[in-house]
């Protein structure tokens, strides 16, 4: 799937979700389990115009700056197979056994037009990140990072990479992926410019502001919409999280 047929899909709130088996596969949902938990998801993209780097995301980019960064179109090689081995070792949640299984299907091809931004220390693959390309947005796949450079915030820097790659190409949009109402986990994907940001509302078809009083009204009503499917009393989850989406120890910077 590439160009505006990407741009299309991206915009409706699908996004490249490879099924072990059928990595070319673009595909949505509303929400995602967790621990025998439910959890409604909200899809985000960043209006690429109206980015603005705060504090944070400049001293970042500064901090990183030690660092060469290069983009070329993807190809898998056994250094970045050795890289995903040595990040998925060290991370703590379920991904896939290989990064050939997350980008390519059972015939050995990508459907998608993917670059990759590799970051060097010296001749050393320190991190990559893998995105695939529309006609006028990108989609962020996979960022990997060795465990040793885990302050330098790899997987933010990687992001504000892509963003930076994106709008210098004279791109619309960023679709970083999915945040998890009440599971702040994932809330890092709004780190580089929650202004920019907007949340698709899956049940009207509209992208709209990001807020967390919107994220908190989709998911609510997401949930009572699942919840009217079943007899009362007979919900057969249990809705992850508190009273509140956002976690105040975990603030957006």
């Amino acid at each position: 799937m590439k160009g505006r047929q990407l741009d299309f899909w991206l915009s409706r709130g699908f996004y490249r979700m490879p099924q072990r088996g059928s990595p070319s596969a673009v595909n949505t949902c509303d929400f995602v389990f967790f621990d025998n938990f439910i959890y409604p998801v909200q899809w985000l993209r960043l209006r690429l115009s109206d980015v603005d780097y705060g504090p944070s995301q400049r001293r970042l980019l500064r901090t990183n700056a030690r660092f060469s960064a290069s983009v070329r179109p993807f190809v898998l090689n056994p250094e970045a197979e050795e890289l995903f081995r040595q990040y998925r070792a060290a991370i703590t949640f379920d991904t896939y056994r290989s990064l050939r299984e997350c980008l390519f299907d059972d015939s050995g091809q990508n459907p998608f037009d993917s670059y990759s931004i590799e970051i060097r220390d010296g001749d050393r693959l320190i991190a990559f990140g893998v995105f695939d390309a529309g006609v006028g947005s990108i989609a962020g796949i996979v960022n990997v990072y060795h465990p040793n450079y885990h302050k330098y915030s790899p997987g933010k820097y990687l992001m504000l990479l892509k963003i930076d790659f994106a709008r210098s190409r004279g791109l619309t949009y960023y679709y970083p992926g999915y945040i998890v109402s009440y599971y702040p986990k994932f809330d890092y994907k709004l780190y580089p410019c929650p202004a920019a940001t907007e949340i698709y509302d899956s049940r009207n078809g509209l992208w709209l502001p990001f807020s967390w009083e919107t994220a908190e009204a989709l998911s609510g009503a997401l949930l009572n919409d699942l919840q009217a499917n079943y007899p009362k009393g007979e919900f057969p989850f249990v809705v992850g999280g508190g009273n509140s989406i956002k976690d105040e120890s975990d603030a957006i910077q």
